[in-house]
């Protein structure tokens, strides 16, 4: 098993490994299923507008079960006082952490003057971090590209950091990649300009006393490791999303958890109750299964899980019952033995 004591001693007190927040993916749903196979890596939600928050349905947008915690809300604004308010409310429900983003490209959030094209901004990110950090008694935290444009240099990041440290905030998430504002969509923004691990390296060198995390083309546990010889954290996005299960081990290999690894079968039974609770509330079966279908990633039986999810989920009245057989389809074609995953008397229901 891997060692590091330099870890161990950091895990006491924070968090190592995170998955990033992502639109349309990372909802309460989805952070309860990954509650299923890792229970201490540090969870985000969706990023949430300030206006959103003020004007909108907080317990449809910012609602979420104690089992997803430790658990990150990230908001995208900035202006400082309406932030402040919104990390009030984010501590008053229980988050454990607010984060700004700053490092989103889209022309959507371009138009309100937040996300990557804050990055030109440090002293308006600075106030908006004051403003939260006075308000609140939880961690205010900032995720941030390496540059825009051609607002890209090493020394730009460092000047930004810099700017927005001196008015508080200790960890800082840093996506290796610059940012093209214009010319490339948010999806190629994530793919196109090239990764500079050594840009973020660097920045930890020169802020040791800041707490570090890396973000961008991390696909395994295995890479994550190799990260955390030179920065504090790591943060893993899209591939969280197309493979869950690599997170099994996290708890182990991160934070030196005992706890048995769960098996996928065990994480589907795990997973019935809370799909038959909200699909009793009115919630379709589809806005629970759709982020469990990459469960079997590379396994005997992938796709039978995922088309007999996908050609059934959205049936009125669609329930465990589907999961159920999904299962069953995937246990037909592995080459092992089938397992049960049910009673006898859950079975004969």
């Amino acid at each position: 098993m891997w060692r590091n004591e330099r870890l161990k001693e950091r895990s006491r007190c924070d968090n190592v490994l995170s998955i990033a927040p992502m639109m349309e993916r990372t909802d309460r749903h989805y952070r309860y299923f990954m509650r299923q196979i890792t229970r201490r890596t540090l969870l985000y939600t969706e990023m949430v507008t300030v206006a959103a928050i003020l004007h909108g349905d907080r317990a449809k947008l910012l609602g979420f079960s104690p089992t997803e915690k430790p658990l990150a809300l990230q908001v995208g604004g900035d202006d400082p006082q309406q932030l402040a308010f919104c990390a009030r409310i984010a501590e008053d429900m229980g988050y454990d952490e607010i984060n700004l983003n700053v490092g989103c490209p889209s022309s959507r959030v371009q138009n309100g003057n937040f996300g990557a094209c804050l990055m030109a901004q440090p002293g308006r990110v600075a106030a908006a971090v004051a403003a939260m950090q006075q308000a609140v008694s939880i961690p205010v935290t900032v995720k941030h590209r390496i540059g825009i444009d051609r607002r890209d240099r090493y020394e730009d990041m460092a000047d930004f950091v810099r700017t927005v440290s001196e008015a508080g905030c200790r960890r800082f998430t840093v996506h290796a990649r610059k940012a093209w504002l214009q010319g490339l969509s948010p999806k190629e923004n994530r793919t196109v300009p090239p990764l500079r691990y050594e840009d973020v390296y660097r920045l930890k060198q020169d802020f040791p006393h800041l707490f570090v995390e890396i973000n961008g083309g991390i696909l395994s546990l295995e890479q994550a490791k190799t990260q955390l010889k030179a920065v504090d954290a790591v943060m893993i996005g899209r591939a969280a999303y197309d493979n869950p299960y690599l997170f099994a081990t996290a708890d182990r290999d991160f934070y030196g958890d005992a706890t048995p690894t769960p098996t996928r079968r065990q994480i589907v039974e795990a997973m019935l109750p809370y799909i038959e609770d909200w699909v009793a509330r009115g919630t379709k079966l589809h806005a629970i299964s759709r982020h469990m279908l990459q469960l079997f990633s590379g396994q005997p039986g992938t796709k039978a899980w995922k088309r007999y999810i996908s050609e059934n989920a959205h049936h009125p009245g669609a329930s465990g019952d589907v999961m159920r057989e999904a299962f069953a389809r995937v246990s037909a074609i592995s080459s092992s033995p089938r397992e049960a995953i049910f009673s006898t008397t859950s079975e004969g229901r």
